[in-house]
C-alpha cells in the first residue's frame, strides 16, 4: 500500500506546473517588452520599453548604453530628482536626436522626472512584486520620443508619465494576446501614418465599379461618392485598359483613403501582375477564374506577399465551389470571390450560385461580392444569400444624382459608419 502511495505522488508530480528551463539548466533570463503612446500635438510620448534582470540580455543593454555614449542621444538614469534614483535602476534613451537645449533641458527635465515617478510608484503600486526576479535585481530601458517642437513641460510630464506606466503594465501582461492582436490589426489607423490602409473587416461593403473610359467621368463620380467605411472603388477593366494602372494613382490622389480594386482579369503571369497591382498602390487586384490553376494560386500567393486582397471573378466559371476546394488544397485560397452576371446577359436572371458552398469550400475564410447590372431593388435579396460586397456599376456611375444614388445603396446596407482612426491607450 505504501509503494502504491508513493507511486501516486511520483505520477502526480509529473503534472506539477514548472517554470521553463534554458539548456543549461536555469531558467531563462526575463526579457519583458511594452509600448504606449498617449497625448497629442508636438509633446504627444511614446514609450518603448524593456524589462529584464541584471544578468541577462536587458541588463547588457543596460551596460552597453550607459558607457556608449553618442552624439544627440545621450542615455540618463531616470532620476525622481537629483541624487534620488528611480528603483528598479531605469536608463531612458532618447529617440529623437536632441539638438538645440530646450530640448535637452526638456529630455532631462520632464521626461526623466515623468519616467522615474511612473517606475517608483509602480514599484510603490505593486507591479514588479511576484515577478521573476527581485526588482532590486532588475532594469528597464525606455525610449523616449521628444518632438523637437515639444515646449509644454506640464503636458510632456504628464503623457511621459502615463504612457511609462501603461508600458511596465503591458509588458507585465504580455500584451496584447493574439485575440487582442488579430481583432484589431485590421481595425485602427496609424495616427502618424497621415492616412489609413482600409481593410475589410466589417462587412457588407458597396463596391463602386467604374467601367468608365475617360478622366472627366473619373473624377465625377469619385469626387461624388460620399466618404464612407464601407464603400470601395473599383478601377474597371476598361479603365485600366484605356490608362493602365497609373490611374490607380490618379484615383488616390482624389480618394487618399479609399480601397480600390484593380480589376485586371488576369489570365497569365498571375504573380507578376499582381505584383504590378500592389507596387501601383492598389489595396485588391481581380484574377480570372478562368485562368489556369497555377496562373491563380501564384497570383493569389504574390497578392498575400505584398499585403493585398486577391479577387476571383467566377465569371463563365461553371464550379466556383470546386475551384475554391482545388485552391484550398493549394494554401491559396483568395480573400473575396466575386459571383459575376456578365453586362451583355444583364436580361437573364440574377443568379449567384450556392454562396453558402462556396465560403465552406474555403473554410469560412473569404468574403463574396456579387455583380453585374444590379439594382437596389435586390441588394436585400443578395445579403441575404450571403453576399458581403454589392458590386455597382452604372446604377450609380451613370446616374444623374451620383451622390443621392450612392447613398441609397448604402441605406440598403444598413450598416453604420466605423471609426477607423482610433488611438487606443487601453483595452
Amino acid at each position: 500500500m505504501k509503494i502504491l502511495t508513493l507511486q501516486a505522488k511520483a505520477v502526480s508530480l509529473l503534472f506539477l506546473p514548472v517554470k521553463p528551463i534554458s539548456k543549461t539548466g536555469r531558467k531563462p533570463d526575463m526579457y519583458l517588452i511594452g509600448e504606449a503612446l498617449e497625448g497629442e500635438g508636438a509633446e504627444l510620448a511614446h514609450i518603448d520599453l524593456l524589462i529584464g534582470d541584471k544578468t541577462g540580455p536587458v541588463g547588457m543593454a543596460f551596460a552597453n548604453a550607459a558607457s556608449q555614449l553618442s552624439a544627440g542621444h545621450t542615455p540618463l538614469l531616470a532620476v525622481v530628482r537629483p541624487n534620488l534614483l528611480t528603483k528598479p535602476a531605469t536608463l531612458i534613451i532618447p529617440k529623437v536626436t536632441l539638438k538645440h537645449e530646450a530640448q535637452v533641458n526638456a529630455m532631462f527635465g520632464a521626461v526623466q522626472a515623468a519616467v522615474a515617478k511612473a517606475v517608483a510608484d509602480s514599484y510603490e503600486e505593486g507591479m514588479f512584486d511576484n515577478r521573476e526576479c527581485d526588482p532590486e535585481e532588475m532594469v528597464l530601458l525606455v525610449s523616449a520620443f521628444l518632438h523637437p517642437d515639444a515646449k509644454d513641460y506640464n503636458r510632456i510630464y504628464r503623457y511621459n508619465y502615463g504612457s511609462t506606466k501603461l508600458a511596465i503594465e503591458r509588458a507585465f501582461e504580455k500584451f496584447p494576446d493574439k485575440a487582442t492582436l488579430i481583432k484589431e490589426k485590421d481595425r485602427a489607423g496609424h495616427a502618424v501614418m497621415g492616412f489609413k490602409v482600409h481593410r475589410l473587416w466589417d462587412p457588407p461593403y458597396l463596391q463602386v465599379a467604374m467601367d468608365l473610359v475617360d478622366m472627366a467621368s473619373v473624377e465625377r463620380v469619385l469626387t461624388s461618392v460620399p466618404k464612407n467605411d464601407h464603400v470601395l472603388i473599383e478601377a474597371g477593366t476598361p479603365l485600366i485598359k484605356q490608362f493602365g494602372l497609373s490611374v490607380i494613382d490618379s484615383i488616390r490622389k482624389i480618394r487618399p483613403d479609399a480601397f480600390i480594386i484593380a480589376d485586371l482579369k488576369t489570365l497569365d503571369t498571375g504573380n507578376l501582375e499582381a505584383r504590378m497591382a500592389a507596387n501601383a498602390s492598389a489595396d485588391a487586384v481581380v484574377v480570372s477564374g478562368l485562368a489556369p490553376i497555377s496562373t491563380i494560386e501564384k497570383f493569389i500567393k504574390e497578392a498575400r506577399k505584398t499585403g493585398i486582397y486577391s479577387v476571383i471573378d467566377m465569371l463563365n466559371v461553371d464550379k466556383p465551389a470546386e475551384l475554391i476546394k482545388e485552391l484550398a488544397k493549394l494554401n491559396a485560397v483568395p480573400s473575396i470571390v466575386e459571383m459575376h452576371r456578365a453586362i451583355d446577359n444583364e436580361s437573364t436572371d440574377y443568379n449567384w450560385g450556392d454562396i453558402p458552398a462556396i465560403k465552406k469550400a474555403a473554410g469560412g475564410k473569404l468574403l463574396v461580392a456579387t455583380a453585374g447590372g444590379i439594382r437596389q431593388h435586390v441588394v436585400k435579396t443578395a445579403l441575404k444569400s450571403g453576399a458581403d460586397i454589392i458590386v455597382v456599376g452604372r446604377a450609380i456611375t451613370a446616374s444623374k444624382n451620383i451622390s443621392d444614388a450612392a447613398e441609397q445603396f448604402l441605406e440598403e446596407l444598413n450598416k453604420e459608419e466605423i471609426d477607423q482612426f482610433r488611438i487606443m491607450t487601453d483595452f
